[in-house]
Order: structure tokens, then C-alpha cells, then sequence
């Protein structure tokens, strides 16, 4: 197949997009289909002037042509031009199906999956409402509270309100605050005295104009993937220090990884359902990543679901694809023909 592996953008996670882009890409081709890995933002002329999908192809060249519009990106953005970068439309119109590996802001909030829809774009993971529902941690928290699902109390705090107080909401410390629609816990700050909360307020607000502000739970993280409906094994996040924030994430060696989790079959079965009911409830398609918290009484409480969780072989999802026997480049395949036969079944172009 011809496939346009869709990478890069403007948000806080371009680097770690470009790095998912890639490692499906490589995966891609060496399964034998055509991939191309492109910058949403920048496009590649190279492709449009040239064979669009080449058999000759160097995936960690076009990876450093991404990179190297990263300066200007960063000094020279101009919110006022299209979003779509010279010539990626038409190229992934010419596409058979759009492997999204864009993670953040105008990739992962549905914006770009409504362009897709209105032009009969096949892409992998969820369509435009579930996407912008989960991207909204406090459109999330909303809806697990009123379906059921054990979520942290909070509240949505605003950049412009003046009453900034946990004690107004019946909060207390500690508690997390986080950017209502960032994605790699950026901005993400746990909060145990007054002086910190302020200087988390402040910190999230730089990102972001909106938080989400709740109960820190003190416990264990997972995480779950969700593959057609189906749950996967569960994966134990354990940091070395502090929490599961950016550093955390992506510094090799700083989190102990356990998949499947040790917990027992009832504790597993339990989180795994709520993974495939927080799916339900943001009407998620294809895959997503559920993210859990469960206290020292092992109570479970849901956290925020990830439309287009990260993407290398190491990276949690592949690795609970691992423990159920499958690849990397298995796993990719996978996530298209759960895409492709989605959308012959609504009868969408492809």
C-alpha cells in the first residue's frame, strides 16, 4: 500500500511525533508497503515534484529534512497561514490510507481527522469528536463522572478567573495540576504545599489558558491499550524518581516498565474493563491508550484516554502488543486494517 505517515506539526510534542513517525515508517516499508514519513506543518516538495511514494526511500533522511525546519517553527510560527504544509493534502488524498503518528495540538484534538473526514481520507485511530472529547481532560473528567466511571475529584480552572483556591472547590493538597489539553504531561506539577500550587498555576498557565486541577492519588500508574474494543495487557509504570512526567516518559532508564502488571485476575479484569468503558464513553475508535491511577485501598480511578499514544517499539502500547506475542511492524499493520475495515464498513472511499 501507499501510505502517508503524518508527523511533526506545532505542538509542545513535534520531536516525540517525528520519533513515532519514524519508527512506523521503518516499520512500514520493511513490511513491503511504500511509506513516506511527512511533516504536517512543512510538507515535502521533494515528493510532490518527484515519484510520490518511491521503493527507494531513506526514512532517517526524510526524519532530518523534518527536523531541519524545527528552528523556524519554533522562532517564526505564523498561526494566520493554513496548517497544512505545501502539497500534504494532495499527497495524502493520492495516499491509501494516513498513518496518524501526530501527538498534541492540531493532530491529536480531531481537527485534522474532520479535514480528513470531509475529503474522504482514510487515517488510523479515532474520528473528530471522540479525538477532541479525550484531548479535553476536563470534557473527560465530565463524562466519566456522569457515566459511572471512577475519575479524581476536580475542577476546570481558567486563566482569567481570580478565585484560584482549592478550598472554594473542596479540594485540598496535595492535589495535580495539569494543562487541560496538553498530551506528555507537559505542564503536568504535583502540588503538596501553597507555594507550590501557585507556582504549578503558573507553570500550566504558560501552556496553556485552561487546567484541569485534581486529587493526587498516591499509588500505582498503568496503563492499558485499547485495540478495536478489545483491551490489551496492562502496563505498570514504576519511576525511579518523582512521577510519570516528560522526563519520565521519554529518558531511557528512568521508569521500570512491568508488562502484563502484577495484579490479580480480578484487579486486571476490573481495569480492563474500565479501559474499554472510558473507550465507550469518548466514543474512541480503532485504538487509544487508557492511563490509570490505583490507590493504596487498590481502588482504580481513571486518569484521561490517549487517541494517538506514542509509537516506537519501546513505547507503552507496543510494548503490551509484545506481551500478547506481536511485533512492532505486526502491531502497525494491525492499527491500518482495523482503520481500512472501519471505514469499508461506513463506506467511506478507499
Amino acid at each position: 500500500m501507499n501510505i502517508v505517515v503524518l508527523a511533526g506539526g506545532t505542538s509542545t510534542e513535534r520531536e516525540i511525533s517525528i520519533v513515532s513517525g519514524t519508527q512506523i515508517c521503518i516499520a512500514l516499508r520493511g513490511r513491503g508497503h511504500r511509506a513516506v514519513l511527512v511533516d504536517i506543518y512543512s510538507g515535502d516538495r521533494r515528493l510532490m515534484e518527484g515519484e510520490r511514494f518511491p521503493e527507494a526511500y531513506d526514512v532517517e533522511e526524510a526524519a532530518a529534512y523534518i527536523r531541519g525546519f524545527d528552528q523556524a517553527i519554533r522562532e517564526n510560527y505564523d498561526p494566520s497561514r493554513p496548517f497544512f504544509g505545501p502539497g500534504v493534502l494532495e499527497l495524502c488524498q493520492s495516499a491509501d490510507i494516513v498513518f496518524m503518528a501526530l501527538h498534541g495540538s492540531n493532530g491529536e484534538d480531531g481537527k485534522v481527522q474532520a479535514v480528513f473526514d470531509l475529503l474522504r481520507i482514510p487515517y488510523t485511530g479515532s474520528g473528530p469528536l471522540g479525538s477532541a472529547m479525550a484531548m479535553d481532560k476536563g470534557i473527560s473528567k465530565q463524562l466519566f463522572r456522569q457515566s459511572g466511571l471512577p475519575t479524581p475529584e476536580g475542577f476546570v480552572l481558567r486563566k482569567e478567573e481570580k478565585d484560584r483556591s482549592l478550598e472554594s472547590r473542596s479540594l485540598c493538597l496535595p492535589c495535580v495540576v495539569k494543562p487541560c489539553c496538553g498530551g506528555s504531561s507537559v505542564g503536568v506539577s504535583i502540588a503538596h504545599t501553597r507555594e507550590e500550587y501557585e507556582k504549578a498555576l503558573d507553570d500550566a498557565f504558560s501552556y496553556e489558558d485552561e487546567l484541569v486541577v485534581e486529587r493526587y492519588i498516591r499509588g500505582r500508574e498503568f496503563s492499558v491499550g485499547v485495540v478495536d474494543g478489545e483491551a490489551y495487557p496492562i502496563i505498570e509504570l514504576e519511576p525511579i524518581q518523582g512521577f510519570y512526567d516528560y522526563h519520565n516518559k521519554y529518558a531511557a532508564g528512568s521508569t521500570i516498565e512491568t508488562c502484563p502488571a502484577k495484579l490479580s485476575d480480578s484487579l486486571t479484569g476490573q481495569m480492563q474493563e474500565y479501559a474499554c468503558l472510558a473507550y465507550r464513553i469518548l466514543r474512541l475508535e480503532k485504538y487509544a491508550r487508557i492511563d490509570f491511577m490505583m490507590d493504596e485501598k487498590e481502588e482504580i480511578y481513571c486518569l484521561e484516554a490517549n487517541t494517538l499514544p506514542g509509537m516506537t517499539p519501546t513505547s507503552l502500547l507496543p510494548q503490551e502488543a509484545a506481551a500478547l506475542g506481536m511485533s512492532f511492524g505486526d502491531l502497525c499493520e494491525k492499527l491500518i486494517q482495523v482503520s481500512l475495515s472501519d471505514y469499508k464498513k461506513t463506506g467511506a472511499q478507499v
